[in-house]
């Protein structure tokens, strides 16, 4: 399933260089790659060449001066060789954004992605062989910030999802809304060391069978944000989280959010943190929820000028909290490595090649899943 991450998103994000000094932006790309599992089976794997297409174009502009506004739409086509059925597969991103200074001391940003994804990145555990796992998902998130005194500051923060699949049965299992509203208050200790505090409510509803998998979340934590240097930025969150379901007994269980970032030089950095949390499974019949650890590492170094090398690697063991009297607990663990060599020859063009693999062992022998990519892509932006 897909991970909701941390509401701290950045406001005035920098725009990249290719993108500077004009309004509008466009970019062509083409990628080839082999996937030894396209639809993600415990068995039967099926594996393909994969060619692809692009086609993006972006906005970047000033409305007012203190009014900023991003708006892209990317247009994607993989022709997948030995995929069974249709081989031709067209997905669609849409995002936008508005920034708005009201004052020195408080801004909104509010952010909007419509995806329309037909060969998705990321597969489902558990999914019957062969399945089409299609979908479009929305989401939207806001953000306001303000001042209450010279130390003080509060934070709220809204984000909504919805997923709805493609495939009928996915569908009536998986369709759902996700809504996420919290409230943050922070006190500069030090210039240089924030604490905070923060409440959040999340529900989660179900489009069909809600009243037995439909929950509401209540988070309450403490942390700090310490910065000792631009160079350096560490942060953590720990608290807990009360959760409320239909259909299955409530429970309580710690919630924790670490993470940290170095950039050792222009164009480099090592990012790293943990997560403890519950998420939604993939199989919601036999099972209410997911107790994940997330352990990550991001690497990017550049080694010269116009290359850059690049390594993330996510490792994740969970628990599957199996529903009362229909299966038992299911231990996972889920690995994700991936390597990328990206050359810029010019501020227009670049070329990369990249691999993934994806790991997930699982007490549950339906939920087993080995899956590699290897590729190679370009894009010119004009």
């Amino acid at each position: 399933m897909v991970a909701l991450p941390s509401l701290a998103f950045a406001i005035y994000a920098p725009i990249p260089e290719q993108e500077q000094g004009k309004p509008l932006t466009y970019k062509l790309g083409a990628s080839v790659y082999h996937d030894s599992n396209i639809f993600g089976g415990a068995t039967g794997e099926i594996g393909s060449m994969v060619y692809n297409l692009t086609g993006a174009i972006v906005f970047n502009g000033s409305i007012d001066d203190q009014t900023f506004a991003v708006a892209s739409y990317e247009l994607s086509n993989d022709h997948i060789v030995d995929r069974p059925g249709k081989k031709n597969l067209t997905s669609h991103t849409l995002n936008g954004r508005i920034a708005h200074k009201f004052s020195p001391d408080s801004n909104i940003d509010v952010t909007a992605g419509y995806n329309i994804a037909k060969n998705p990145q990321s597969l489902l555990a558990g999914i019957p062989l062969n399945t089409d796992q299609s979908f479009k998902r929305g989401q939207l998130d806001a953000r306001y910030t303000t001042a209450l005194g010279p130390k003080t500051g509060l934070v709220t923060k809204y984000r909504f999802i919805n997923f709805s699949y493609d495939n009928a049965g996915l569908g009536a299992n998986l369709d759902r809304s996700e809504h996420l509203l919290g409230l943050e208050g922070s006190y500069a200790y030090l210039p240089e060391t924030k604490l905070v505090a923060e409440y959040r409510h999340q529900s989660i509803g179900y489009d069909t069978g809600g009243n037995t998998k439909d929950k509401d979340s209540n988070f309450l934590m403490a942390g700090v944000d310490y910065s000792p240097s631009k160079e350096l930025l560490l942060s953590g969150r720990a608290g807990f989280e009360a959760r409320q379901r239909e259909a299955a007994p409530d429970s309580t269980a710690p919630y924790v959010e670490l993470s940290s970032r170095y950039t050792y030089t222009e164009g480099s950095f090592l990012a790293a943190g943990y997560t403890y949390t519950i998420e939604e499974p993939s199989d919601v019949v036999n099972y209410t929820d997911t107790q994940v650890n997330r352990f990550f590492v991001n690497l990017q170094h550049r080694l010269t000028g116009t290359v850059t090398a690049s390594g993330s690697l996510t490792y994740e063991p969970s628990q599957l909290q199996g529903r009362p009297a229909v299966h038992a607990d299911a231990d996972e663990k889920t690995t994700r490595f991936g390597l990328g060599l990206a050359w810029q020859p010019t501020k227009n063009w670049s070329v990369s090649g990249t691999c993934d693999l994806d790991d997930v062992n699982s007490d549950d022998v339906n939920r087993g899943q080995n899956r590699s990519r290897y590729g190679l892509s370009a894009r010119y932006t004009f």
